[in-house]
């Protein structure tokens, strides 16, 4: 197989860059780079739940994501209703995110991860994923040195990745413009074990067989399998303290 238009083979992830701690008012903060594509993410806590969580003692993690006005070729307007797509990656970052963490053991706290994309070029969902998991990460330090969580609270780790079919070819890590071509495309979200968190896919102008998916899934699972490592050795003595052992 050819060489893609940015010189990587077909199942190379772009060059990642985490770049952690960046923001003073956050409790935890990262700027994730995935090739072009660069999303920060701030975590911030607030000392209530939702009203359906109220007095169960269990806490709560929702997300935020927006695209800022210079991170795409053509300005993004600035709006405070929020584009249906928006409002889906948001919900897609909090609930993947909350599979990670024992709500039980925040008491009753709300975690609210901000993922805002800085420069767009094709998976910006999956990198506010990556991106946020790894805020989290900090901030659940941060939180157990202010003794406001019970240990054990994180679960596992997450990686996110797009796998997709182009011009007939399988591709891992779509940049914008393989994901504006692809005739399949999905972003896949797993655990270390293996277990999947979340798939999302589509067709558009063919189908896809059973044995395509597969294919697209063994190839998503080797990448995300590349994001956990990258994660567990930046994150290697936090992991080790928010696990309780």
């Amino acid at each position: 197989m050819d060489l893609r238009k940015d010189g990587r083979q077909w199942n190379q992830l772009r060059n990642i860059v985490i770049t952690r701690n960046i923001c003073k008012y956050a409790i935890g903060s990262t700027i994730i780079e995935m090739g072009d594509t660069k999303v920060l993410c701030c975590v911030t806590i607030e000392d209530k739940v939702p009203p359906f969580l109220k007095g169960s003692g269990t806490g709560w993690l929702t997300a935020e994501y927006g695209m800022l006005p210079a991170s795409t070729p053509e300005r993004n307007q600035r709006t405070n209703n929020q584009s249906g797509r928006s409002q889906e990656i948001r919900r897609m970052i909090g609930r993947v995110l909350r599979s990670t963490i024992n709500l039980k053991n925040l008491g009753e706290r709300t975690i609210i991860i901000d993922c805002d994309v800085l420069q767009a070029d094709g998976g910006t969902r999956t990198a506010s994923i990556n991106g946020a998991f790894c805020a989290l990460v900090d901030a659940l330090v941060q939180m157990k040195k202010r003794n406001i969580l019970t240990l054990p609270i994180l679960k596992d780790c997450i990686g996110a990745i797009s796998v997709g079919i182009v011009n007939g070819n399988k591709y891992l890590d779509l940049n914008y413009y393989e994901d504006s071509m692809a005739q399949v495309d999905f972003n896949v979200v797993m655990n270390s074990k293996d277990e999947f968190v979340e798939i999302q896919g589509a067709a558009e102008g063919m189908f896809f067989t059973k044995s395509e998916l597969d294919n697209l899934l063994e190839i998503a699972k080797t990448g995300i399998k590349e994001i956990i490592e990258i994660e567990k050795n930046i994150l290697k003595n936090e992991l080790q303290t928010l696990s309780g052992y």
